[in-house]
Order: C-alpha cells, then sequence, then structure tokens
C-alpha cells in the first residue's frame, strides 16, 4: 500500500495528465518485413500509380508562379546561420537546417504543390513589412511582429516558447537596435502565440503595469484549459498531426503547411492587463493607434485583428494566412464556426478595405498592395463561406458528411490561387466540419446508431470476406491497381481483427506512405506516414516526455478548479459504484478551499468552506501542488514537507485515489 502523500501525488499528476500506462504485458507483434529500397523509417518507394495521381493533381496549378516567393522574400534585412536554436540541457528546440532538403523539384515522394507551400516555409529571418513594421519568420511555427512605436516596439505574438522568442528578438535588435519593448499584444489562445512571452520580457514588466499586455476577452482562460481535460488525448494526436516521430526527408516530415513545425520548448504565459472585447475598440499603445477588431469563436476560441491607419496595414491573426485553415484540427479540439469567421474577414473588409495597403497575419508572408489585399481578402472570405454554404446546400439534399467530402470542390476561382490550397485544413475535413457543427456525428442512417465498435466489427468482416488470406489477397490486388484508400479500409479490418500479422500491417504500411506521398495537406501526409511508422516499429514507449513537459509557467495560471475537472475525467465509475466520499482541499496560500464529492459515480467540486462531514482534509499551498503536478517532489520531500498536512481518514482517502485512472498518453491508433 502506498503513503497517502505518494497517492495524493499521483492523484493529481493523473488528473494533469502526467502519468502514462505502461504496456500491458502482451508480446509483442512479430517485425514488418523490410521492403526493397526503403529509407531509414521504413517508407516504400513511390509507385507508379502514386507518380500519375501526383501529376493528375497538379497539373494545371501554376507552381512556377513567381509571385509568392516575391512576397515571402521582399523586405528580407538577415537571419541566423546556422539557424539551430538550443534547448537547455541538450538537443534543439528549433533545427532550420534540417529542412535543407527541400529545394528543386519536388521528389516523387511528396506532392509538388505542398514541396513548393515547404519551400516558401522554408525562407526564416528579419523582415520589413512596411514602414515601422518588421517579422520575424520561420523561427517558430508562428511569427513575430514588431512595430514602431515612439519610444520601442509593440511586440506581436511572442512565439511559443521562450527559447524561439528570446532568439527571434535578439536577431531584430541586432539588426535595427536594442530597442525596448513597451507592450505586447497576443492575438489568440494558442499556444504558439504566447508561449514565448517570458523569453521577451519579465514577470515584473507585465504585473508592474509598465509594459501593458494586450489580449482578446477570455485569453487566459481558453489558454489554459484547451488541453487540460483532454490532454492525453490531444497530445497523442497532435504526433500523427505534426509528425513528430518522422525524420525530416523526403519521404518523411517536410512541414506542416502552417509553418515547418511546433518548436518545443519552455512554454510560458502571463495574464493580459487589457481585453478587447469589441469591435472597433481603439487603443494607444506607446503612441500608436490601434484600431481592434473582437473575433472569438473563428480560428480561436478567442481571438483579435487590428488595423493601423498610418501605415494602411491590417493583421488579419490567424483568419487570414496562405493556405486553406482547419475548420477542424485532426489533433482532436472543438469544430469552427466557418460562417462567423467568413463574416469577420467580411466585416475587416468593410472596415478597413479600402484603405488597406498591406496584409500580415500570424504565419506565413505578407500579401502587398490595395487591389492584391482586397483580392486576396475576397478569396479568404469566400472559400470558409463556400465550404459552408455548400455542405449545408448538398446536407439539406440528404447527402452525408463523407458524401459531401467526397464530391465537394471549390470552384476555379477559389482553388487556383495557392492561398485556397489545402496545405494544412482541407475541403474534404472542413466539410466534415461544417456537417459536425450542424448535425453532429450521427448521419441518421440507423446502420450507423449503434454499430459494433472496431474489433468486433473487423472479426465479422473478415470472416466475411473469407478470413485473413482472402482479405490480404484482395488487398494485394488493389494495391496493385493503385487503390490505396481501398486498401486501407480493408487492412485496417484485418489488422484489428489479427495484430499480429506482419503481413497485413506490412501492407497497410505500404498503403499509408502512398497516400501520404499523394497528399497536398501537411497533416493530411503527417498522418499517412506517422501510421506507417507505428505499424512497423510500434507506438512510443512508456515514459517519454510528457504533456506537461516545460509548461510550468502554464500550469500556475491554470484555476484548481480545472484540475479538479481533469480528475473527474479520470474517475473510473464503474469501479465508483456505490461509494461515497467526501474532501476538503485547502490552499493555505491562495486562500481557497474546495469541496470534493463522489456520490453516483460522479465527482463533483466546489469551491466553498470546508464541510465538517468531510472524509479527510487536506491542507496544501499551491506551489507544493504544482511541484507534484511536474513531479519536482520526491516521496521523502512529501512525506515531510510542512507544505502538507492530512486530516482525517487515510483508508478512505487511499480508496478514493485507486478510482482514478491514470492516462495512457502513448495508446496504440492504427491497431488495437
Amino acid at each position: 500500500m502506498q503513503s497517502p502523500t505518494r497517492l495524493i501525488a499521483a492523484c493529481f499528476l493523473a488528473s494533469a495528465t502526467l502519468l502514462v500506462l505502461p504496456g500491458c504485458g502482451e508480446a509483442p507483434p512479430p517485425p514488418v518485413a523490410v521492403q526493397p529500397g526503403a529509407d531509414a523509417q521504413g517508407h516504400t518507394a513511390p509507385t507508379t500509380a502514386t507518380t500519375a495521381a501526383l501529376a493528375q493533381q497538379t497539373a494545371g496549378l501554376p507552381l512556377d508562379d513567381p509571385q509568392d516567393h516575391e512576397d515571402a522574400t521582399r523586405g528580407f534585412i538577415a537571419t541566423d546561420k546556422p539557424l539551430e536554436i538550443p534547448r537547455k540541457g541538450g538537443g534543439l528546440v528549433w533545427n532550420r537546417p534540417a529542412y535543407d532538403f527541400i529545394q528543386g523539384p519536388a521528389p516523387a515522394s511528396a506532392n509538388p504543390s505542398l514541396w513548393r507551400q515547404e519551400q516558401l516555409n522554408n525562407l526564416n529571418g528579419l523582415f520589413e513589412v512596411a514602414p515601422g513594421i518588421h517579422q520575424v519568420r520561420g523561427y517558430d511555427l508562428a511569427n513575430m511582429t514588431l512595430i514602431d512605436g515612439k519610444t520601442g516596439w509593440i511586440l506581436v505574438d511572442p512565439l511559443g516558447s521562450t527559447e524561439t522568442a528570446r532568439a527571434a528578438l535578439a536577431l531584430a535588435r541586432r539588426e535595427l537596435g536594442d530597442h525596448p519593448i513597451q507592450a505586447v499584444i497576443f492575438t489568440h489562445s494558442h499556444v504558439d502565440h504566447f508561449g514565448g512571452i517570458l523569453g521577451v520580457v519579465t514577470r515584473e514588466d507585465i504585473e508592474s503595469g509598465r509594459i501593458p499586455l494586450v489580449a482578446p476577452k477570455g485569453f487566459l482562460h481558453e489558454a489554459t484549459s484547451e488541453n487540460v481535460l483532454a490532454g492525453p488525448a490531444m497530445a497523442r494526436r497532435a504526433a500523427y498531426m505534426y509528425g513528430f516521430r518522422l525524420a525530416r526527408s523526403p519521404r518523411g516530415h517536410i512541414g506542416s503547411g502552417l509553418g515547418k513545425e511546433p518548436g518545443l520548448g519552455q512554454l510560458t504565459i502571463l495574464p493580459p492587463t487589457r481585453n478587447v472585447d469589441h469591435t472597433p475598440q481603439e487603443m494607444q499603445l506607446d503612441g500608436v493607434r490601434f484600431i481592434f477588431m473582437y473575433v472569438p469563436e473563428s480560428e480561436a476560441p478567442t481571438e483579435l485583428m487590428f488595423f493601423l491607419p498610418k501605415q494602411g496595414a491590417l493583421c488579419a491573426a490567424e483568419l487570414a494566412t496562405h493556405n486553406l485553415h482547419n475548420l477542424y484540427t485532426l489533433r482532436g479540439a472543438k469544430v469552427r464556426d466557418a460562417l462567423r469567421w467568413s463574416g469577420y474577414l467580411d466585416d475587416a473588409l468593410t472596415r478597413f478595405g479600402a484603405d488597406t495597403q498591406v496584409v500580415f497575419a500570424s504565419h506565413h508572408w505578407p500579401t502587398f498592395g490595395h487591389e492584391r489585399t482586397v483580392a486576396y481578402l475576397k478569396r479568404q472570405r469566400d472559400v470558409y463561406k463556400y465550404i459552408h454554404d455548400q455542405t449545408l446546400r448538398l446536407a439539406n439534399a440528404g447527402e452525408t458528411p463523407r458524401e459531401i467530402a467526397e464530391q465537394l470542390t471549390l470552384p476555379a476561382s477559389l482553388a487556383k490561387h495557392f492561398g485556397n490550397r489545402g496545405y494544412y485544413g482541407t475541403v474534404s475535413h472542413n466539410a466534415k466540419a461544417v456537417y459536425q457543427w450542424y448535425f453532429g456525428w450521427y448521419d441518421s442512417n440507423p446502420a450507423h446508431l449503434d454499430p459494433l465498435p472496431p474489433v468486433a466489427a473487423a472479426r465479422h468482416y473478415v470472416e466475411a470476406m473469407g478470413g485473413g488470406d482472402a482479405v490480404l489477397q484482395k488487398a494485394q490486388a488493389a494495391f496493385d491497381r493503385g487503390e490505396y484508400r481501398w486498401v486501407a479500409m480493408l487492412l485496417n479490418h484485418l489488422v484489428f481483427a489479427e495484430p499480429q500479422r506482419a503481413d497485413a500491417r506490412g501492407l497497410l504500411a505500404q498503403a499509408y506512405d502512398q497516400l501520404g506521398y499523394q497528399a497536398e495537406s501537411g497533416p493530411w501526409r503527417d498522418e499517412y506516414l506517422t501510421g506507417a511508422y507505428e505499424l512497423r516499429h510500434s507506438p512510443p514507449p512508456a515514459g517519454g516526455p510528457t504533456v506537461l513537459a516545460g509548461r510550468e509557467s502554464l500550469l500556475a495560471e491554470i484555476p484548481v478548479a480545472r484540475f479538479l475537472d481533469a480528475m473527474a475525467a479520470r474517475l473510473n465509475g464503474p469501479k465508483a459504484e456505490g461509494r461515497h466520499f467526501v474532501m476538503n482541499l485547502v490552499f493555505t496560500d491562495l486562500g481557497e478551499t474546495h469541496v470534493v464529492e463522489l456520490e453516483n459515480s460522479v465527482l463533483h467540486h466546489r469551491e466553498e468552506a470546508a464541510r465538517s462531514d468531510a472524509d479527510v482534509t487536506l491542507r496544501m499551498t499551491h506551489g507544493f501542488f504544482l511541484r507534484m503536478l511536474l513531479g519536482q517532489t520526491k516521496l521523502r520531500e512529501m512525506v515531510f514537507s510542512d507544505d502538507l498536512a492530512v486530516e482525517g481518514s487515510r483508508t478512505a482517502l487511499l480508496r478514493f485515489f485507486l478510482l482514478l485512472d491514470p492516462a495512457a498518453e502513448n495508446f496504440p491508433i492504427v491497431t488495437p
């Protein structure tokens, strides 16, 4: 039996998604045979069918159009060579030279359109956008923007980690002068736009009010809550979406469409001191006039855009970038409102279009010139509304999500422009997102109301098709015909029915290779190729980097109640049946008491006065609580710490903690 303090730590570690379940002791499946011509990770050579498919997909696209390259290199000042940003303790947070292979014509293992996009995303350094506006691009997934004020810089989006933010600011100061930061703007609540804040300012700068920190209303809640409740699943799925396990190579990860990849460094956050909560909202920052737009429930739950009248410059945040964005992100998140997204861009055109001379964003490169910026914004506005309206038209005619996704294509006036291509989001999965927004997961076909789960269904399918050998034979014939989507459907059933079959996993991996090579979307490519990799090599082992690694600053800003929500989501309901338990959690330095109660196999919590009928009372400091979450407090220190006291029934406490399941971050995806 573990000590109560050890299990207290286990409880909160689980609720914060730190614990990882080890393997279940099953024998590992036999290895997949390495195919002739495979690369170091096992990815096979592109087939003639893939070569033909890529030629057909890109026919008519002006891949040699120089306009984007001219825009992406315009105003270039300098960069760091080599652009390698180290991580404290070893390794690199950012490794731009890893992508040096992306040059010249596309290899047969990459979609030429995506290859072109990633050549543009390879461009990095400090650029002048307009007089008094500069950007550092290619130092993280997002951009850092610096706007000249009367006495220093207004910094927009300090990237995703302290390391990359510090390096980007150092480049700007080296080339433009050692100007102080006089204000900071967070455009929205995604981590790649705020995580580097303590790399460019100090906590005292913000908390003292010396440097105003501007963000959209609700920023702190959304930024600190998105990944807590669903953290393990989101983190696992993000590894597929961003290709974290893939080599940077012509047959591996080449970029994410929106940028190269997320920089995985030290993540920090600070509470904003000024909110944007309506449109238009004017604000003076270091003598510069900003006109803000409040654009929530669009690309992020809370977001802002702004216009700079002096330069005629519109910051589109992440509502207008040089690709089709996600209405649904493959890592898993709430579906986004396509109609509202389009409406905000239309509002920006109405308010500022006549005066706009340049549009810059939180990703990619700017668009220059009045006529070109207006045309660009109209296309961005219309691509989301077209997908929205046409999905509803087809749904109202009785079409289901898969049927809509299969037939919906953009009109030529939108599709021929690279800024609307599906390098990040796709028409296919965005159409399904619109359907989900209005109708949810059910398409009203009773056969889909209560279908068998994957393993049970797979066994029936394989049996109905004549057994595993017959399925494999059919799949091989389909592979030879280049019907890789059908191969994936067939062999997914066989792998889930008979996961020990190395021949099935191997052929399915080959099909995923080809689908990945054909994908125009960076995330789709990474999804397929990561699936292929794990069919050959298995999921990552337990004990690697956790969801919370490098996130101490973020944890400090998360309300205690959010962790208790996450704890409730770890409760094993069947095991808890018939149990009743009450616990007081007293945070001595916060002046907060949270009462946790288990009844009806549900865990409730409220911030209220301690209950006299509680089974147990825990008294601790918030700092001790955070150290437990991060695993920074050793068992001996927990047992003897003055920061923790346990009053009441330790037996009841132990029984309660044993009802909480730990998180399984590295659960299998392409195998049962």
